[in-house]
């Protein structure tokens, strides 16, 4: 779904075969139908990447299909909005476990198999909240920076290997993983949002280029830059952008109250 669903659309377009991997069965075989059903070019591997046992599952399937893959793309993602103190236990954990510690596993796993092709790569979608912590995703920008701080060494250990290694950013995107209070928040902040389709468009076009990262957006690309240059001039502007962050997000935990 999202990102995800979205590169596999821009890559299969691009002409890439595309093994897609997810959790939900249902929305694999769409998203499998949407691309002209299962195919030489086209399949699907349910597994929960949380688990030991989903990734290896999913590097079988890597292994056994098409001669191997060698491109990985590690997009799957959590991201609970809300203040510090208002997360429980589980799901902060929860958020390590899918945004940081799945792809550095799978990654790991599939690195065998990645050092076989004669050229591969590999992709982690991380978020401009990898490089600005921001107010109500104390734990997700922690997950988001763990990845691009994980990306950066892993392209330094493999820098004289023929793997690839690359990290891209997008600001805030249209998808479902965003509490309905992260869209109202940012409708009011005027924060701008981007199609999954034009993000995917602009990740595979960073990686066919061979460019290590990309923050894509503006002027999130300025803030990035800034707030590793004058990070208190960032603090500034984002406290006076604390009330409105503080109300959606005491909105959005209350939400999340009324559907458990």
């Amino acid at each position: 779904g999202g990102i995800g669903r979205a590169l596999a659309q821009e890559l299969h377009g691009r002409g890439a075969s595309v093994l897609l991997v997810g959790r939900n069965v249902q929305a694999l075989e769409d998203a499998v139908r949407a691309l002209g059903g299962r195919s030489a070019r086209v399949d699907w591997c349910a597994a929960d990447l949380a688990t030991a046992a989903g990734r290896a599952r999913v590097v079988e399937a890597a292994n056994h299909w098409g001669g191997g893959v060698n491109v990985l793309v590690n997009s799957a993602g959590l991201g609970d909005f809300g203040m510090l103190d208002e997360l429980d236990d589980a799901a902060i954990e929860r958020l390590f476990a899918i945004n940081a510690v799945a792809p550095i596993q799978l990654t790991r796993a599939l690195l065998p198999t990645l050092r076989s092709q004669p050229m591969s790569a590999i992709l982690n979608i991380g978020s401009v909240f990898g490089s600005l912590g921001y107010p109500g995703f104390t734990a997700y920008s922690a997950t988001k920076f763990a990845l691009r701080g994980f990306t950066e060494a892993l392209r330094r250990e493999l820098a004289d290997s023929k793997i690839g290694v690359h990290y891209f950013a997008p600001r805030a995107t249209k998808t479902g993983m965003n509490a309905s209070a992260v869209d109202r928040m940012n409708a009011e902040l005027k924060v701008a949002m981007d199609p999954p389709v034009q993000v995917a468009a602009a990740a595979c076009a960073m990686l066919e280029a061979g460019k290590a990262s990309a923050v894509f957006g503006w002027p999130e690309k300025l803030f990035v830059r800034i707030n590793a240059l004058l990070p208190g001039a960032v603090d500034g502007s984002l406290r006076k952008q604390l009330p409105v962050i503080r109300r959606h997000a005491a909105a959005a935990v209350a939400e999340r109250a009324t559907q458990s």
